[in-house]
Parts: structure tokens; C-alpha cells; sequence
């Protein structure tokens, strides 16, 4: 019988592999905040935090946030877009990117101003939250405020949530058949209390001839797709109009 000799193998990150990975391209001409690019696109939530505070004796709060912690999540954005980065790898690179906001918000003395508050949430009875993590992700490295509720959420919760922080947008998640039943609950309740707010659904189980059967409702195919609506969102954009361009 064979004993292991070497571990190398099992703790290996091979999604940091070049042959396997797909190529980061750099996101700064600034060798200072290229490395921190680097550390976000290796999900390094260790050797960020000393790169930053060095950057931080140079360079102001915003300049490394904008130039290097935010491009570089969007560069891990696009690697999730062409299939060569997957869950592992965004979840590292956003928990390491906000270690570098947390720090430059320690810096500024207060948080990094954000473009607008979304709410997500994945549907009541469901705990399959794998695709709203990531939406959250690409939110918050968007700019965007993430009202998170987690996963198995109650109607009403989303709702209440909804009233008390206004947000731009609400995305819901899910990946059974049976849970999805909850959206569109969610939007008639929305519609009744008169609040008009784009309603982005998604996941496993969720098609676009459903989600566009009810009012308020738009179809999120890919997770990748939610800080352009947001973004739309954001500039007033209604529901049926961003239904029409992205589910047209």
C-alpha cells in the first residue's frame, strides 16, 4: 500500500494555474495599483491589505478604489463572463477586494459613497443562493449598495425591505419550480403599494416566458447581466422599458 508523500497536489489552487485559468489582462499602467489589481484577480485577501497601505502613502482612498480594487473586480467580471473564472474564484476576489475598501474607508474616515441600494434575495423555501452570492458580488464591485436578505425569504420580508430602503432594483433567485411561485406574489404585493421597482428574477428553474408573464418582472439570465440593469436602473430607466432590452 502507498502512502501520500506530498499534499501539493490536494491544497493546490488550480484555478490560479495560467495553463487552466484564463489570462488576467492589466487594468493600470500604475505598477502600484496593478499589484493591487493582481491580489483582487488572485482573490488575495492577505497580501491585499499591506499593498494598499503602502499604495495609500501616495495615492488618495478613491484613486486606488477606482483604479485598482473596483477594475480590478471588473476584470474577474469579465474572466466569469468567458467562462474561465467560476463561483471559487469570484467569492475570493470579492471578499479580497473588500478588504481594500475597508481600508480606504478607514483612511477616508467614512464609507466609499455608493450609486444606489439594491435589494436581492433568494425566493422563499429555497436555500440554493449560489447564483445571488455571485450577483451580490458583481453588485457591490459595481458600486452598488446590497441590501442582502439571504436565502428562503419570506413574501413579505422582501417587501417590507423594499418600503424601507428604495431601492434602484430587486433581484430574486431560484432554483426549483416550486419556489419561484414567490416572484411574482412579491411584484403583485410591490404593485399594490404602488411602487413601480424593476423586479430582475433568475436561476436554475427560472425561464423568461414566466418571469415576463407578470408586471414588474424582468428576466436575469446570467448573473453577469445585473450591474447593467442596475445601472439602468439607476438612471431611471423603467421596468418595461429594460424588459424591452433585455429580455426583447
Amino acid at each position: 500500500m502507498k502512502t501520500l508523500q506530498s499534499y501539493g497536489n490536494i491544497f493546490k489552487r488550480y484555478d490560479l494555474d495560467t495553463e487552466k485559468a484564463g489570462v488576467a489582462r492589466d487594468v493600470s499602467t500604475d505598477a502600484v495599483l496593478q499589484e493591487i489589481a493582481r491580489f483582487v484577480v488572485n482573490g488575495d485577501d492577505e497580501g491585499i491589505l499591506p499593498a494598499v497601505q503602502n499604495a495609500l502613502k501616495s495615492k488618495s482612498p478613491l484613486e486606488v478604489i477606482n483604479g485598482a480594487l473596483i477594475a480590478g473586480m471588473n476584470e474577474v467580471s469579465r474572466l466569469w463572463d468567458e467562462g474561465s473564472y467560476f463561483l471559487p474564484q469570484v467569492i475570493l476576489s470579492s471578499d479580497a477586494m473588500n478588504v481594500g475598501i475597508a481600508e480606504c474607508e478607514k483612511s477616508m474616515g467614512k464609507s466609499m459613497e455608493r450609486k444606489g441600494k439594491v435589494v436581492t434575495h433568494t425566493a422563499e423555501g429555497d436555500i440554493h443562493d449560489i447564483g445571488q452570492v455571485i450577483v451580490n458580488a458583481l453588485l457591490n464591485a459595481n458600486g452598488f449598495e446590497v441590501i442582502n436578505l439571504g436565502a428562503d425569504v419570506p413574501v413579505d420580508k422582501v417587501v417590507e425591505a423594499v418600503k424601507q430602503h428604495k431601492p434602484v432594483m430587486v433581484t430574486g433567485t431560484a432554483l426549483m419550480t416550486t419556489t419561484m411561485t414567490a416572484f411574482p406574489k412579491i411584484a403583485h404585493q410591490l404593485q399594490a403599494a404602488g411602487i413601480q421597482v424593476p423586479f430582475v428574477c433568475g436561476g436554475g428553474a427560472v425561464s423568461e416566458e414566466y418571469v415576463t408573464s407578470f408586471e414588474l418582472g424582468i428576466w436575469g439570465k446570467e448573473a453577469s447581466q445585473a450591474p447593467g440593469m442596475a445601472e439602468d436602473a439607476l438612471a431611471g430607466e423603467k421596468w418595461a422599458s429594460m424588459r424591452e432590452k433585455w429580455n426583447g
